[in-house]
């Protein structure tokens, strides 16, 4: 288990907690949580995964979880995902972005931010980042190890909590210009 670092190891739920239980107490409830689920979906993951390891998949899902609200996207997010990997392409997700910005982050994203090296600004640097960007739930790990199948290789937010799926880049600018730059 890659335990060096914290972010994603602890599974988002509500837990119970009593009199002289001590933070790393709870903390340890939500740990063990968190083994044993990704231990279950590992263990039904599709044949042809691009993610190597139960620890990849976390980060996949932390990825998932922070780039959608949308809970019938997840799949879809994952698919995407999964087919840029496949053909040596970027991820190029915002959320991996803001979440190298840090502090820094008030809101916005600029080109420059998008140009910034990181190590998880998935727009300059190929595969996923080293570590979680977030604390998935278990539908987002579920995505990670079952990517919706498909063509759709781009998506842009609609500003609904939803997102526009298109196949090509051309399609894909057409609903940049649509739902962004046209607001």
């Amino acid at each position: 288990r890659e335990d060096t670092f914290p972010e994603g190891w602890f599974f988002p739920d509500t837990y119970r907690y009593h009199l002289g239980m001590s933070d790393v107490d709870i903390l340890s409830q939500a740990l063990n949580r968190m083994e044993r689920i990704l231990e279950q979906v590992w263990a039904e993951r599709d044949d042809d995964l691009t993610i190597e390891t139960p620890y990849e998949a976390l980060i996949m899902a932390s990825l998932i979880e922070r780039e959608t609200g949308a809970p019938e996207e997840r799949r879809e997010i994952a698919g995407v995902f999964k087919r840029r990997m496949e053909r040596g392409m970027r991820l190029q997700t915002d959320p991996t972005v803001i979440y190298g910005m840090g502090e820094r982050y008030d809101g916005r994203i600029t080109r420059a931010d998008l140009r910034e090296a990181t190590s998880y600004n998935t727009y300059v640097i190929d595969g996923m980042p080293p570590t979680p960007i977030a604390m998935p739930g278990r539908a987002s790990l579920e995505a990670a190890v079952k990517p919706l199948p498909g063509e759709t290789l781009y998506f842009v937010s609609r500003g609904d909590g939803t997102h526009h799926f298109s196949r090509t880049l051309r399609e894909h600018n057409n609903a940049v210009n649509r739902y962004i730059r046209n607001r």
